[in-house]
């Protein structure tokens, strides 16, 4: 293992539950502004994922006061303070960009029932 690896093994993150596209979570991420920091909570559907290992992200949708909203999370950042799963999705498709064209209720994704 090269110096890269173990620097890439040291920084990844454990706690990263198991979720899938088409899930609903909410993300923690640290807010810097001024000389304070707190949290900022952002829910949403996730519509995508990206890379593989330190380099892995998600992308996350959500509707807010009728404008749609996507952010790209790097799930290995040091800004990341949780993440959880909400619901679970029932989708057939890799990424979900097919909402971004569907409003109200057609832009819904079906619940998954997991068994736990």
């Amino acid at each position: 293992m090269n110096k890269i690896q173990k620097i890439h093994r040291e920084n990844m993150k454990s706690e990263i539950p198991e979720f899938a596209i088409g899930d609903t979570v909410q993300v923690d991420m640290r807010i810097v502004e001024g000389g304070k920091e707190r949290v900022q909570a952002f829910t949403g559907t996730v519509i995508g994922r990206h890379g593989e290992g330190i380099a892995e992200s998600v992308t996350l949708r959500r509707v807010s006061f009728g404008q749609g909203l996507e952010r790209v999370i790097p799930l290995h950042s040091p800004r990341l303070a949780g993440l959880t799963v909400v619901r679970h999705g029932s989708v057939r498709r890799a990424k979900l960009y097919y909402l971004r064209d569907m409003v109200g209720k057609s832009a819904r994704v079906k619940e998954r029932q997991v068994e736990s």
